[in-house]
């Protein structure tokens, strides 16, 4: 793709996808036709989304600061360009493109582009279309899979190379994403999604089945667990859960995620389930606790934290306002969500008076010396008025 552009991209998307559009940039035209294929409630509660999602990453603007008196500072930079990816294969979600274009406009980023796939008849799914233009998205393409990540990585010639890409995907989109890594920035490697549930004697059994089959539905791969410290919440849970699945559309896939990933632990305190909760890293941890509040402040490693019977993940994944793409496979030991601080950089400044080089110059040049750099040392020396024999004291 790197040597041949737009004629390898249409090869390999004719080769991977079964499709291969003429134009891969959707037109207004399109996106105008994708607002009457979608109900206006529909329209009304992304719109709610968006509005819910921005409000909250405003509150994490980073400032740029100088300090004139010592000679340096920072300065805060969006951005210029940054590429989304949104998958709608197994199921679309456009919530993602809310939770990934918005922030990134809250940021200041010049411009948003996102790549979502066409389906077998080379249409892309309205409501991803509509989502994309609500949160603001500049250009779409109608790309999907690997293919998607690295045209946005190098460029084609209908493709605009971008500054990083962003947003979760496959297998293949995740090792695209990996390969890429270098020519561009990449937000995180994402692996299947997983929750777990911390529960004491005082959860309700239908809640904990629901929010472990809302993690369930996703992907046979995804991971929904339960912590608790009642041997008899376990088992009414798992009678709830039989019960659910009864007539939850997406079952099939529920009872492989469970079947494979899913369990429950009974363990003697909220303490030890801390520990373990902890140990794990969970991308979403919820607190189905008697006073939940009171353990928020013990967690060290998780995703989001959901606090109490009034907050499941599942509304974390649409309106409660933080991004909803977190870290997954224990990386919540070291990495966060998406945030505002995903689409900005920070260039560092230095603007020393002649007085604050005169006081810190000579310890720079002795240290340049230190390390062998003569001419490190000679560039501060002659700042200073001094001749480089006079610079070695």
């Amino acid at each position: 793709m790197r040597a041949g552009g737009d004629a390898a991209l249409r090869r390999i998307s004719a080769s991977l996808e079964g499709t291969a559009p003429e134009r891969f940039e959707t037109t207004r035209e399109e996106i105008a036709a994708a607002y009457e294929a979608v109900s206006p409630g529909f329209v009304a509660d992304l719109r709610f989304a968006a509005d819910r999602v921005a409000a909250f990453h405003r509150r994490q603007h980073r400032g740029s600061w100088l300090d004139f008196g010592e000679g340096t500072g920072q300065m805060v930079r969006p951005l210029e360009r940054v590429g989304l990816y949104a998958p709608a294969g197994r199921a679309a979600y456009p919530s993602t493109v809310i939770m990934s274009a918005v922030v990134a406009r809250v940021a200041g980023v010049d411009e948003v582009i996102l790549c979502t796939p066409p389906g077998p008849d080379g249409r892309q799914r309205p409501e991803m279309l509509v989502a994309a233009d609500v949160a603001g998205v500049q250009r779409v393409f109608k790309l999907g899979g690997a293919q998607a990540i690295v045209a946005m990585a190098y460029g084609t010639e209908s493709v605009p190379r971008v500054d990083k890409v962003l947003g979760p995907g496959n297998l293949f989109v995740v090792l695209a994403k990996r390969r890429v890594y270098g020519a561009v920035a990449i937000d995180q490697l994402p692996g299947p999604t997983e929750t777990l549930v911390l529960a004491d004697d005082s959860a309700d059994a239908a809640e904990v089945a629901a929010d472990l089959l809302a993690q369930a539905e996703h992907d046979p791969l995804a991971t929904p667990l339960l912590l608790t410290t009642s041997d008899a919440l376990a088992r009414e849970v798992q009678t709830a859960v039989e019960r659910q699945l009864e007539d939850l559309p997406t079952a099939e896939t529920a009872r492989a995620s469970l079947g494979a990933n899913g369990g429950a632990v009974v363990v003697a305190t909220v303490e030890d389930g801390l520990r373990l909760a902890n140990a794990y890293a969970p991308e979403h941890l919820c607190l189905l606790l008697r006073d939940p509040w009171t353990a928020v402040g013990r967690v060290r490693h998780a995703g989001g934290v959901f606090v109490g019977s009034a907050s499941p993940e599942a509304a974390g994944d649409y309106i409660a306002g933080p991004s909803h793409i977190m870290p997954t496979g224990g990386t919540a030991r070291f990495a966060s969500p998406l945030s505002v601080d995903d689409f900005v950089k920070i260039v560092s400044v230095v603007g020393l008076s002649p007085t604050r080089l005169a006081e810190v110059g000579p310890a720079a040049a002795r240290l340049a010396r230190a390390e062998g750099f003569e001419g490190h040392a000679r560039a501060v020396d002659v700042r200073l008025g001094r001749a480089p024999d006079e610079g070695q004291g």
